[in-house]
């Protein structure tokens, strides 16, 4: 069996492709990065390193990988895989889009077999994110026999994989925990399952619950450790002040999960206790920088902090620390991070309430937005 991964960076190799790997995969790596892309290829293997007290090293062979430049070697690989994967980032599915569609094109005019095609990102409906990008791509015929031919089940991905520098370049360390989902009823009829994957029947319970407690809290850890002058998540939820607010604001989404899905509470308690004890891991360091980049993309309407927000102001149930998180996020002044420094641009040059309804599509007069706006100024002046 062969599987063709889009991202060979470390959560492509220490998650994906591990899993990929143990289920019995010839794992071809698609990415961007000539140097990755050769030392793919010429070793054909790479270690992953748990991140424990036993610090296991597990080696991960029969892999390769091909340049995503080459757009005929990715139509290519897409028309001889059996499995098509992502970890690339949402904003990237865009641009490895045309290479899928062009091998989806070829797999039909070979009549080979049907294919899933699943996009493992931080994201609610990445697969049918990226499903949208592929069929814009393809005529109304392909359109309509692709439907037949390729499925695009919607996954939610769970393993905190740090940014991390080894003398062996493709040696990357991850927790030992990990968690990937698949909706099942988006999957084409008589498929087989992959060792590894847990299938549910219908996936948002599944992803939100992760989107709101995992990377809710992680992205409230991460701005309030740099506001408070943190470099590491590790060393922010060892001041009891932010890991604090960092649980009262997965309280506040579990609330809202609670009772949207009716999950049980004490159960959901146990969740988010499992989750505080993975941030504070102490054979992990990450970076507050790395956890807290892309704050526009985590501000806007549809992710961690304003969806939760706003289905608990819907429900009438407590926001105070989710709006405290989205005040956080927006005096994230990090000069490396080009969604950081445009937040900043665009508070001195249009103003507090006008950035607010920017990235969060909260309307000026609704009570999240003014919540935001009294926070950032509360805080911007404790700072000064």
């Amino acid at each position: 069996m062969r599987a063709l991964h889009f991202g060979a960076g470390n959560i492509g190799r220490g998650f994906i492709g591990l899993v990929l790997s143990r289920a019995g995969y010839e794992v071809i790596f698609s990415d961007v990065n000539d140097g990755l892309v050769e030392q793919l290829k010429e070793r054909k293997a790479y270690t992953v390193r748990l991140a424990s007290e036993l610090q296991e090293a597990i080696r991960v062979e029969n892999v390769t990988a091909i340049n995503g430049k080459n757009l005929d070697d990715v139509a290519e690989a897409v028309a001889q895989a059996d499995l098509v994967t992502t970890a690339v980032g949402v904003n990237i599915l865009p641009h490895i889009a045309p290479g899928i569609a062009k091998g989806l094109a070829l797999r039909m005019a070979r009549d080979a077999a049907p294919l899933h095609i699943i996009a493992c990102e931080n994201a609610i409906g990445g697969s049918t994110q990226l499903k949208a990008h592929v069929y814009a791509l393809l005529t109304e015929e392909q359109r309509a026999r692709a439907e037949r031919f390729a499925a695009f089940p919607d996954a939610a991905v769970d393993r905190i994989v740090p940014i991390q520098h080894h003398e062996d370049p493709l040696e990357v360390q991850v927790e030992p925990f990990y968690e990937w989902v698949v909706d099942e009823s988006q999957l084409l009829p008589g498929e087989g399952r992959i060792a590894g994957i847990h299938y549910v029947n219908g996936l948002e319970p599944y992803i939100e619950r992760k989107l709101f407690t995992v990377n809710t809290g992680h992205c409230v850890a991460a701005y309030f450790g740099r506001y408070y002058g943190f470099a590491t998540i590790q060393d922010a939820m060892a001041n009891g002040p932010i890991a604090a607010l960092v649980r009262h604001a997965m309280e506040e989404t579990g609330a809202v999960l609670v009772k949207r899905y009716g999950f049980d509470e004490a159960e959901h308690a146990d969740y988010i206790h499992k989750i505080l004890d993975r941030f504070v891991n102490p054979y992990l360091t990450d970076e507050v920088a790395r956890v807290g980049r892309s704050p526009i993309r985590k501000l806007s309407a549809g992710d961690r902090l304003v969806r939760p927000a706003l289905q608990a102001h819907e429900l009438v149930l407590g926001t105070k620390h989710l709006t405290l998180g989205m005040a956080a996020a927006l005096l994230f002044d990090n000069p490396d991070d080009p969604e950081a420094v445009q937040i900043q641009t665009d508070l001195r040059e249009i103003g507090l309430n006008r950035t607010i309804a920017k990235y969060t599509s909260i309307a000026e007069e609704h009570p999240i937005h003014a919540a935001v706006a009294a926070q950032y100024e509360q805080l911007k002046q404790a700072k000064s």
